[in-house]
């Protein structure tokens, strides 16, 4: 199990923007990471004092970041978000006190040294589906 400060030395987002907390587990395959950020009122994704529901595609790829630094064994390359697709929000905000703890589960569905594809979602402590999706991720090449 990972905390918050090994989390931060391998991915890019620092303070407030680290919104993961806990690694509880992760595979080859994939990364189950969970947090109470949503709750923060520093959160950096609030606007107007609320934590918009699409902030939890920002969890997911926060934790799909996270599996790839683990997977290498060392931080990746910076990314950046190429796609989304199948993107659903089954709430329409995070800050509500009654979700808990959010789990947040990311899985590798393709990895090379140019791009990743990653399923994500984002439950309530009590397992309630509250964000779903599929996101593409492109890698800086190495220079050559």
């Amino acid at each position: 199990m990972l905390d918050r400060a090994a989390i931060q030395g391998l991915i890019p987002h620092q303070g407030a923007m680290c919104l993961l907390e806990t690694v509880l587990a992760w595979t080859q395959d994939d990364i189950a990471c969970r947090g109470r950020s949503h709750l923060a009122p520093d959160n950096p994704l609030r606007r107007g004092g609320r934590l918009s529901a699409m902030a939890g595609i920002e969890y997911g790829l926060q934790a799909a970041a996270l599996h790839g630094a683990l997977r290498s064994q060392a931080p990746l390359p910076p990314g950046w978000l190429a796609a989304l697709r199948g993107v659903t929000l089954h709430v329409t905000h995070l800050d509500d006190p009654t979700l808990g703890q959010l789990q947040v589960a990311a899985q590798l569905i393709h990895g090379d040294a140019g791009a990743m594809i990653y399923d994500f979602a984002l439950r309530a402590e009590d397992t309630r589906l509250l964000v779903d999706g599929r996101a593409t991720i492109a890698l800086q090449r190495p220079a050559a």
